[in-house]
């Protein structure tokens, strides 16, 4: 990445200032010492004892005096403004949106409000970071860093992939597999963005590295044309290319549509056992609770008795007659006084008690695991939580072509198709597996 940056000198010249957003132990800021004599070096970390770290890493080094130090969150910092171009490179924390403060949320949406981007409050602190860099920069600053790669395809990776389009100036990107193990023992597709502000080009280069011997340098490519980058909602597909479908070929979402199955909020309360024994057997549902189950019974669903029971209690307690009230009612005070009233989800349906399980699915699958999902074809009518997808067939299918779907989709969808996270674990959401290839109808006839 350094080197990256020492390319880019011949057109936008040598930076006078390198920030290293999220130093950690000072990696980063250390090697753009070396690389750039003459610039001013800024470490900037958060936490504390990282900064003990660095400070010590810098005297072992003798840097003390070379790169300064800066004990704050990058994104509450000023920066003073300077005649030449600055560098903003280094590896930016991965954090979910779940721990992010939502005064820091608010500022992330007011942040690209200026740039006139929409954001999602469902950003990782990753995006934070680029927001930060377009207010502080000015036209010709440049930057390269590396995050975790989900923002190329997430519906909160919009508003950075507009970002780059229009304002940071994205340059490169090179997409790491998690063969290419740019962090060692963790299993996770990175990627690497180059960007110079105000200097877009009429294409982006993207590049898809392999290996760890890919790393060695950022250069290669096949340029897409902004025109088609900014139309594409999942850059994964630019990196890994995207023929036409072959004849007789389709979209899995142009016969089924895929739903993640229903949240409850609080399985311990939600999923039946002996808390719920006196409550009528038609409001306790057989449902897919874990994904083994379903690894167990592909490629056919045809025995619910080894399925749990999900309580599905209807909305309107005033259809139920009186023992039924009566003990339904008896089931929602322990509910509320075991806390299934003041979890998240619970708090935003109305009423909290009423789970609404979806329509069983023809065919379900998992979604997330260290190997390719699991289809089965759901002939018992279970439902499903939030552990598994459904497909629900637009039109009605028949026996044998579920079948022969299920089939197909099994030899089919490889892991490498989905999104990699850390410690290994593909996810595959629901847009995605509707994207994938499949006979039309009358191939699965065939």
């Amino acid at each position: 990445m350094i080197a990256w940056a020492e390319r880019q000198t011949s057109e936008l010249g040598t930076p006078l200032r390198v920030i290293d957003p999220g130093a950690g132990t000072g990696r980063f800021a250390i090697a753009a010492a070396g690389a750039f004599p003459r610039a001013a070096i800024l470490a900037v970390e958060r936490d504390p004892e990282l900064v003990v770290l660095l400070r010590a890493n810098l005297a072992a080094l003798k840097l003390t005096k070379r790169i300064d130090v800066i004990n704050a969150d990058f994104r509450a910092i000023s920066l003073p403004q300077i005649a030449g171009p600055s560098l903003f490179i280094g590896n930016p924390p991965y954090v979910r949106h779940h721990q992010i403060e939502p005064s820091w949320k608010s500022w992330y949406a007011a942040a690209l409000a200026k740039h006139g981007i929409a954001a999602s409050r469902l950003a990782g602190l990753h995006l934070h970071f680029f927001a930060k860099v377009a207010e502080l920069a000015k036209e010709g600053d440049y930057g390269c860093f590396i995050t975790a790669a989900e923002w190329l395809d997430v519906g909160y990776g919009a508003a950075l992939r507009k970002l780059l389009a229009d304002g940071l100036g994205g340059r490169e990107l090179h997409v790491l597999e998690p063969t290419a193990e740019a962090f060692p023992e963790t299993m996770t597709t990175a990627a690497i963005t180059g960007f110079a502000v105000g200097r877009r080009r009429d294409a982006i280069k993207m590049r898809r590295v392999h290996d760890a011997v890919g790393l060695d340098s950022l250069e290669g490519g096949h340029a897409i044309d902004w025109e088609r980058a900014t139309n594409t909602p999942r850059w994964s597909i630019l990196v890994r290319g995207s023929p036409a479908p072959p004849p007789g070929m389709i979209e899995l979402g142009e016969l089924c549509r895929v739903h993640r199955g229903q949240v409850t909020g609080a399985n311990r309360i939600w999923i039946a056992g002996d808390h719920s024994g006196a409550l009528p057997r038609r409001f306790l549902k057989a449902t897919v609770t874990g994904a083994e189950e379903l690894i167990a019974a592909a490629p056919l669903l045809d025995d619910a008795s080894g399925l749990a029971r999900v309580i599905d209690l209807p909305r309107d307690l005033g259809e139920l007659d009186h023992d039924e009230r009566q003990a339904v009612e008896r089931f929602i005070r322990w509910a509320k006084s075991a806390g299934g009233a003041d979890g998240y989800i619970a708090r935003h349906r109305t009423p909290w008690w009423a789970i609404r399980l979806g329509a069983p699915a023809p065919i379900i699958c998992t979604y997330m695991g260290r190997r390719p999902p699991v289809f089965v074809r759901n002939r018992i009518g279970a439902h499903v939580i939030n552990i598994a997808h459904g497909l629900y067939p637009r039109t009605e299918m028949k026996e044998g072509q579920l079948m022969a779907l299920v089939h197909v989709l099994s030899q089919s969808v490889k892991q490498d198709a989905g999104r990699t996270y850390a410690g290994g674990l593909t996810k595959f959401e629901p847009r995605e597996l509707e994207r994938v290839l499949i006979p039309n109808i009358e191939g699965l006839d065939a």
